[in-house]
């Protein structure tokens, strides 16, 4: 499937919306990006605009710290530039990384208190920029190092933009070994976009296939609703917080993705009714 396959699938599904995953700076990428040829970048949007699928959230890598130091201008520069993507697009929503994905070895707490003054500083400056975009920038849950809640909202608070929020991973959290039924409502005023997610969970390791989060247990992908995370006290968190923008399915299991999607997605909409 290409990206238009991609759309049209969507559309015929009872999914409503579809984001987009920057994974480099590649002419060739199906996913537009800051190499992708103007032409394509704009048939795209048409594409989704005709096909009634809303694109929602671009989402791309940025590091504005480093163990070994960061050229936060030029990660900032380039983050602008992504924003000027989004609006080419139509979308009006930009989710950036902060750092590097990867567990420090170690208590990394002194480390992320002399990263975050950077993260902030540069997640500011895209902030402001976006908003003249009409773009809202959000950080995400994942990569280790700003997965726990308490850190994503402490970069929330500091940055102080009305535009800058998070994309809320519900199962990530589960990475650094934080209860998502607990954490999840810590985090859902916040919230840009939401992402559905499971895993099954073990503490012993169960073989191949399986990764393990910063305490050590064993995780792996799960289609929404199968895995072991408390997903029914997930949907009535959102419901009774009364958030109304996109939530979308992140499948990482090792069933067919498309398998995964359209159970995850039947299971998603089952979990919310009932909430």
């Amino acid at each position: 499937m290409d990206l238009f396959d991609v759309i049209e699938w969507v559309a015929h599904s009872r999914a409503e919306h579809l984001e987009l995953a920057v994974l480099a700076d590649d002419p060739a990428s199906p996913i537009p990006n800051l190499a992708s040829d103007p032409g394509y970048v704009d048939r795209v949007r048409a594409a989704a605009e005709s096909a009634g699928v809303d694109l929602s959230n671009l989402a791309m890598h940025a590091e504005f710290w480093a163990p070994g130091g960061a050229d936060v201008g030029a990660a900032v520069a380039r983050v602008e530039a992504y924003v000027d993507l989004a609006e080419r697009l139509g979308i009006t929503r930009l989710r950036h990384d902060v750092v590097a994905h990867g567990a420090l070895p170690g208590d990394d707490t002194p480390l992320f208190e002399a990263a975050i003054e950077p993260i902030v500083a540069g997640s500011k400056q895209v902030a402001r920029y976006a908003a003249t975009k009409g773009v809202a920038t959000s950080v995400e849950n994942h990569g280790f190092f700003v997965q726990s809640a308490d850190r994503i909202r402490r970069i929330v608070h500091a940055v102080d933009e009305p535009n800058f929020l998070t994309t809320l991973d519900v199962g990530n959290f589960v990475c650094v070994d934080e209860d998502p039924a607990v954490v999840v409502p810590q985090n859902l005023p916040y919230a840009m976009v939401i992402h559905l997610k499971d895993f099954y969970v073990r503490d012993v390791d169960p073989g191949e296939g399986w990764f393990r989060s910063r305490g050590g247990r064993y995780l792996r992908g799960a289609i929404v609703g199968n895995g072991d995370l408390d997903l029914g006290s997930v949907a009535r968190s959102i419901t009774e917080a009364g958030y109304e923008g996109y939530a979308s399915i992140e499948f990482e299991g090792a069933e067919d993705c498309l398998l995964g999607i359209e159970r995850g997605l039947a299971n998603a909409a089952r979990l919310l009714a009932a909430a």
